[in-house]
């Protein structure tokens, strides 16, 4: 898992939380974060956990399991996007998850979730996700029933007679 000097020394900088019941999948987590480099890595047992350590720590990302006892990742992260009490409702949030069903990553993306990785994880995945939320971090947009990342992953093209319309605009901008 090498990385270029940049992201390295980025991820290097990087405070992320590991909120995850198991404790074997924290220590997975843990040090798959650690191989890329990320030194300071705060961990949480369950949403609840991870809600008062954020009072405590700044951290720039975070890792959450969904389903966990307490307060699962769904319910963190309205918390984290809708709540006044929350530190940064800007903050990545990356969810993993075994549910990968359609409609289970929907839930997840519109309960704000920035990124979602499928169990089990690859580091290849893992270091993705952390330069998608890094590197390439997606505008946030609030309406009257969500707020977080833009669900948009990429932006539209014009099909058929306004494409060619756009074309010939473009074409007529550049001979003019």
């Amino acid at each position: 898992m090498s990385q270029s000097p940049t992201n390295e020394a980025r991820f290097q900088r990087l405070s992320v939380m590991i909120v995850e019941d198991s404790q074997p999948m924290r220590e997975v987590l843990r040090a798959m974060l650690q191989s890329v480099g990320v030194k300071n890595i705060i961990d949480a047992r369950d949403g609840q956990h991870a809600i008062r350590k954020l009072s405590e720590y700044q951290v720039d990302l975070i890792i959450t399991d969904w389903v966990m006892e307490e307060m699962d990742g769904i319910e963190l992260t309205r918390w984290i996007r809708n709540d006044p009490a929350s530190p940064d409702e800007f903050l990545p949030i990356i969810m993993v998850s075994g549910h990968t069903e359609a409609n289970r990553i929907e839930m997840a993306r519109d309960a704000g979730v920035t990124e979602f990785m499928a169990k089990p994880l690859t580091g290849v995945g893992l270091i993705q996700r952390l330069v998608a939320v890094i590197e390439y971090p997606r505008p946030f947009v609030r309406t009257d029933n969500y707020f977080g990342p833009d669900r948009r992953r990429k932006v539209e093209s014009f099909d058929g007679e306004e494409r060619r319309a756009a074309e010939l605009r473009d074409r007529d901008a550049r001979s003019a």
